[in-house]
């Protein structure tokens, strides 16, 4: 199906929103601020201005929200889903933008739905990329909902693709270009986005490029520091 684009109407506004794969893309809500009003066991209503947001969490980040007490202020980045076969629209939440990100690239495998997305992250993002970049079928596939099939497909899809997801910290956080700007900008992810200490990332972005001087995108550059650090 090719992608399309349609406007629906909502509370009075027309936000664009595209059809791809029989997914409706909804980029109108990308992250809440709020109140923890209620848990349950697989998702969380979140208070924000007046309005309660339920929201899924996957197990990777309940795991975080078990230890929140209701009442407290908490933030989430959210993922807008929306499917024809699932109509009523899913926010999916996570503690970080590289997190949400990679969460959004799952989908885009053919045959991973909405809830076997949110129920796959039972293990931290960052294995789940290392396993995809290392071809780790075996560690895929005991992921919840997925098995040896929807791992391989997993595999062939994205690998090569998720490098840089795969070198996030399990802490969490605290365009092509010139050799130089690229590197900058690669640098820049590794510290605002995946935990590593500016020293640190600028030499391993350097000893990349040292290797690997041909290098013209970030995604081959996060490629080959993923590499580096595997040996």
């Amino acid at each position: 199906m090719s992608d399309k684009c349609i406007t629906p109407s909502i509370d009075g506004c027309s936000p664009r929103v595209f059809l791809a794969k029989g997914r409706l893309l909804y980029h109108v809500i990308r992250y809440l601020k709020g109140i923890l009003l209620k848990k349950e066991d697989d998702r969380i209503v979140l208070l924000t201005n007046g309005v309660g947001y339920e929201v899924r969490l996957p197990a990777i980040i309940r795991s975080v929200y078990n230890k929140k007490e209701v009442g407290e202020e908490v933030e989430l980045f959210i993922s807008y889903q929306q499917a024809e076969r699932q109509p009523k629209p899913v926010l999916v939440g996570f503690n970080s933008e590289p997190e949400r990100e990679f969460f959004e690239k799952l989908l885009t495998v053919h045959r991973i739905g909405i809830a076997t997305a949110v129920d796959a992250l039972t293990i931290p993002v960052s294995r789940v990329a290392r396993a995809i970049e290392d071809k780790d079928i075996s560690t895929l596939g005991k992921l919840k909902g997925v098995g040896k099939r929807i791992a391989e497909k997993i595999v062939a899809e994205l690998n090569g693709k998720v490098a840089k997801y795969a070198l996030m910290s399990e802490e969490g956080p605290s365009a092509v270009g010139e050799p130089k700007d690229l590197q900058k900008q690669v640098v820049d992810v590794l510290v605002r986005q995946l935990g590593y200490k500016s020293g640190e990332a600028s030499k391993m972005v350097e000893a990349a490029i040292q290797r690997c001087p041909q290098i013209s995108s970030p995604e081959e550059l996060f490629e080959e520091v993923y590499k580096s650090q595997k040996t």
